[in-house]
């Protein structure tokens, strides 16, 4: 009888643990709320989350033909959603997810959503690392798996509309994400050591040409690196976006930063002067600058 109760102790003990975890609320730095970690439909209809997910589901008109299609398929998957709520994507795309998914009558016991920060030190980060090993570089990210396998994703926005991109993802009709580039050098790196990746580097650079949308994208995958601790990879990174964009002064600002973070001074300060030889008047660069030169 006594194990008996200490059993049901501990079980109650662990429900409540993890019922504590989801839908954790926070603040940013400006008393902003936010969602971190495991999140629900309940947690997003609470707090000021209700006033944009209430407003985006309620406007989005689901095409029911389409959905007519993609109900069957669907029942075979699993999806993972990562979102920020502090993103405006996110607050765009989300709670037309959710409406796509009622229209097509799926399970949420099938669905896993994960909200991340955007902090510097937790930059598209959950508490719990949700995301680790899944190229969350942009939200939201939708990913679908069928057989505890990931068969594709879309990422931040669809290409044509949810509905058509789910069914053709479902489909397995011929479906490629948005940032083609990041998915592409992310493969790479986690297929080939950087020392082979450099080895062919003149290729590898010519076809993140063909594929980027611009500057940004791979800056912003280099910081989801960086701020994972993945520090070679977010370098390696950065560098190959100078050489995409050579005329680009951020790409320098962002190269400078991720080598001042990993306490090299001399690349940083390199970097802040090209970036100063491409924007003279570039603000950061020169505190930058006189911020090392301070400190040494």
């Amino acid at each position: 009888m006594k194990r008996t109760v200490t059993l049901l102790i501990i079980l109650l003990n662990l429900h409540f643990g993890f019922s504590q975890t989801l839908n954790s609320l926070s603040l940013d730095k400006k008393g902003n709320e936010l969602l971190l970690g495991e999140i629900n439909r309940h947690g997003l209809t609470k707090n000021s989350f209700n006033d944009w997910f209430s407003k985006n589901h309620s406007n989005y008109l689901v095409n029911t033909k389409v959905v007519k299609l993609l109900k069957n398929a669907l029942k075979d998957y699993e999806v993972k959603v990562f979102l920020g709520t502090w993103c405006g994507d996110s607050k765009r795309e989300v709670p037309r997810f959710y409406k796509v998914l009622d229209a097509a009558n799926f399970p949420e016991n099938r669905l896993k959503v994960v909200a991340v920060n955007r902090t510097t030190e937790a930059y598209k980060q959950s508490p719990n690392h949700e995301e680790k090993g899944l190229n969350i570089h942009r939200v939201p990210t939708f990913i679908f798996y069928k057989d505890g396998k990931e068969v594709n994703r879309i990422v931040e926005s669809p290409k044509e509309t949810l509905e058509r991109d789910m069914l053709k993802i479902v489909s397995n009709e011929t479906y490629s994400s948005n940032y083609m580039a990041v998915n592409y050098i992310d493969h790479q790196l986690n297929s080939k050591t950087i020392d082979d990746l450099k080895l062919e580097e003149l290729v590898l650079v010519s076809k993140l040409a063909e594929l980027v949308k611009g500057s940004r994208e791979l800056n912003t995958y280099g910081y989801s690196l960086l701020s994972s601790n993945q520090t070679k990879k977010a370098l390696y990174v950065f560098d190959l976006n100078t050489k995409i964009f050579p005329y680009k002064h951020n790409v320098y600002d962002s190269l400078g930063e991720a080598y001042f973070k990993t306490k090299n001074i001399n690349e940083a300060l390199k970097n802040y002067y090209k970036v100063l030889s491409l924007k003279p008047d570039d603000k950061n660069a020169l505190k930058m600058i006189e911020a090392i030169k301070f400190t040494n």
